[in-house]
């Protein structure tokens, strides 16, 4: 069962708007007035409304549908931060190259800018509907106008202790020049007039950034209000002396994309500056209160340089992800019950040796279901190991307070030869890299910067140890980050090997980041932007060819995005051929299913729920049916995007190891399939359909909280009769 997804318009089909065509070159049979791909970035904001359409999902409790509302707030900053800022530029520069689905820059910033304002629309909407059950549960927002007389005092109290001291009310006249507005920065426009000689007076207020957005007063029902309330409750206090005639809120994006530049000769000094100057980016959206004045807002445009900014005006609430605030209330009865990730079984059955573990046989364990701390502890035993020579790691994301960063400062002054691989280029990490990349250095890492042009997005963590006359190597493949905080929410998955095939081949990898040394006669992985591609396009040629020969072809792959074309092409060629796919796409996806003569063989899905689906497997049937013990199984760092192909150091390793590959296969794969309580459909008109239960359901998430961890102790895990071994006809 389905229904389709349809609020505030924003779930309609992907179809370009006049002027649009299908990519150049497209030469399967598909209707002509119907485009051979989705546009990315309309495909993206259909995520987004996923996600808020998650805040409308009455099966969650009450905090955490606001939860998903402020998550859906802070996707949609970051997108016009850096995808519209993008397009903008492109447009600015005269560059008209048409995307994947023939759309030139300003094309999509057309569909775009409606597309977000109807979301931006279903978000407000969706706030006051979350704002009235929240007061139905005694927690209440109020406004400058609804404090009692007891409530206004403590108010009072907290505004001038903390809030009266910070702030900075700027006169706008022409002595003093309109100031310099930061990004995502609340502001607040008065007009005044002088009681004394009636002059009419305006003035600034800008709300930093590190101010809580809302002030908690005690007692029951609970009550909140928000900072530009207590200004405008309180104006007599930052104005004393003045009338207030009006006042109006308004809040910027700016462009928070960094380009790099291959002449930059000092990429750590070319980064620092290049953080300066996004914090004065071009402003790409304004958003300002329903009702300001035009003399105001034709101010703000003409001082904040936004004349070709999308403009958002709303009567709601400014800052949607702000409200995630008012998610920290103690309300357990609110909130998903807590979840205690597991610790690996295997490794506490060698009484915490994680390389007596590794030594045994391969180990997978499954983020965040099982916890992320076995990726520090087998860094922490590395590090205090006296015969742990070497420890080579890379790091894209690792979180402001890092136990892996502890743990690589640790073997380092301990004696041991360490190597960083610190991505400067991670979005939005990078000066939280740059601070770990200096402490790592202090501490005697190597730390290693990488290419200039290509990110490092592989996650790989390699130890060598002496092990008697010989050095062994253990590895860490994950598809996530190594992250302690994100680990908590997003689902991923971690190998660890001491297979020596895979030591050489990451000592290859990381000697071809370090030293620019090509890694020649890899024996187990495959990386980008060398080989990658052509690796994805080879395996689904297999596939053709077994459907050719009359065995079936199978393909079952997940990941965040696709939107690479050429991927694309293979796909629906192979679909054509007979092959039958299923994709797990949690995020954009640019191919177009359910199409015949096109896509008729593949059906695409994206999971949407309590934790962030993050990982990256494929599975090949190489000639039989899916799930199946020969089937060619890989986890990965990469999705099947352009730039994780062509721009990006990434990698793929085949599952050898019967019990992972059945793990993996049979139990992560299979249950994603399964899942019918958080899975959209991807249709071919660009719209998703959410499953319905039904009489049988089953909730991914739910499976994995509740049943025993995969990483403990193989087929025991099906033997046990809490565990059925799932079967994709049990449920669908």
């Amino acid at each position: 069962m389905a229904r389709k997804q349809n609020n505030g318009g924003a779930s309609g089909p992907l179809t370009p708007p006049a002027g649009g065509s299908n990519m150049a070159g497209a030469d399967a049979a598909t209707p002509a007035s119907a485009p051979r791909f989705f546009n990315r970035e309309l495909s993206w904001l259909h995520f987004n409304q996923r996600v808020l359409e998650e805040a409308q999902n009455k099966r969650h409790p009450l905090l955490e549908r606001l939860r998903f509302l402020s998550i859906s707030g802070n996707n949609l900053d970051e997108f016009f931060m850096v995808r519209v800022a993008g397009l903008r530029g492109q447009q600015m520069r005269g560059i008209q190259e048409p995307s994947i689905d023939g759309l030139t820059p300003t094309q999509q910033l057309i569909a775009i800018d409606q597309a977000a304002d109807e979301l931006m629309l279903a978000q407000q909407s969706l706030w006051q509907e979350l704002r009235a059950e929240l007061a139905a549960n005694d927690i209440i927002v109020a406004d400058e106008h609804s404090l009692s007389a007891a409530d206004a005092k403590l108010a009072k109290k907290y505004f001038m202790d903390q809030i009266f001291p910070v702030l900075t009310p700027q006169a706008l006249d022409p002595a003093h020049p309109f100031p310099f507005v930061p990004n995502l920065c609340l502001s607040v426009i008065f007009d005044l007039q002088r009681l004394s000689d009636g002059e009419p007076v305006r003035e600034l207020i800008m709300i930093p950034n590190s101010l809580n957005r809302f002030m908690r007063l005690s007692g029951m029902p609970v009550r909140y209000i928000a900072i530009e309330a207590l200004l405008r409750r309180f104006c007599d206090v930052l104005f004393p002396g003045y009338k207030v005639l009006g006042s109006a809120a308004f809040r910027i994006i700016r462009d928070s994309d960094i380009e790099m530049e291959e002449e930059a000769e000092d990429l750590v000094r070319y980064f620092r500056s290049a953080i300066k100057r996004r914090r004065r980016g071009q402003v790409i959206r304004l958003k300002v209160e329903a009702g300001m004045p035009d003399e105001l807002e034709q101010l703000i445009h003409k001082e904040l340089g936004s004349d070709d900014a999308l403009i958002m005006e709303t009567n709601g609430f400014l800052g949607i992800t702000e409200l995630g605030e008012l998610v920290d209330e103690d309300r357990p009865d609110l909130k998903f019950k807590p979840h205690t990730p597991r610790f690996p079984e295997r490794i506490r059955e060698h009484d915490g040796d994680c390389f007596a573990a590794i030594r045994q046989k391969d180990i997978v364990v499954h983020h965040p279901y099982e916890a992320f701390d076995v990726v520090v502890a087998f860094l922490n035993q590395a590090a205090a190991d006296p015969d742990v020579i070497a420890i080579k790691q890379t790091l894209y994301r690792a979180g402001k307070q890092s136990a892996v960063i502890r743990a690589l400062c640790d073997a380092a002054e301990a004696g041991k030869s360490v190597t960083a691989v610190v991505e400067l280029k991670a979005r939005f990490d990078e000066e939280q890299n740059l601070h770990w990349a200096a402490q790592l250095e202090r501490s005697g890492v190597q730390v290693v910067y990488g290419f200039i042009d290509w990110k490092t997005h592989a996650k790989i963590s390699m130890v060598v140890r002496k092990e008697g006359r010989k050095f062994r190597s253990y590895c860490h493949f994950g598809t996530g980050n190594y992250h302690p905080i994100t680990a908590k929410i997003y689902t991923d998955i971690s190998f660890f090997t001491a297979d020596p095939r895979a030591g050489r081949d990451a000592a290859k990898v990381f000697n071809y980041i370090t030293g620019y040394v090509d890694p020649p006669n890899l024996e187990l992985l495959t990386i980008s932007p060398k080989d990658l591609r052509k690796k994805v396009t080879d395996l689904i040629d297999e596939e053709i060819a077994h459907a050719a020969a009359g065995r079936g072809g199978m393909i079952w792959a997940k990941m965040n995005s696709l939107a690479d074309g050429h991927v694309i092409e293979k796909l629906y060629e192979a679909s054509q051929a007979g092959v039958h796919i299923q994709l797990i796409v949690r995020g954009v996806c640019c191919l177009r299913p359910g199409v015949p003569g096109l896509s008729e063989n593949i059906r695409v899905r994206s999971i949407i729920g309590r934790f962030l689906e993050h990982s990256r497997i494929w599975a090949f049937g190489n000639g039989q049916k899916l799930p199946n013990n020969k089937a060619k199984l890989f986890i990965t760092s990469a999705d099947w995007m352009r730039r994780n192909f062509d721009r990006r150091v990434e990698y793929a390793l085949p599952i050898e190891n019967k019990t992972v590959h059945d793990q993996l296969l049979d139990q992560v794969m299979v249950a994603n399939l399964l899942d019918n309580e958080q899975s959209w459909l991807l249709q071919s008109d660009g719209s998703y359909m959410r499953l319905m239960p039904g009489k049988k359901s089953f909730n991914l998430h739910h499976y994995f909280m509740t049943n025993p961890s995969l990483s403990g102790r193989g087929e025991a895990i099906f033997s046990s009769s809490k565990v059925p071994k799932l079967r994709l006809n049990s449920v669908m």
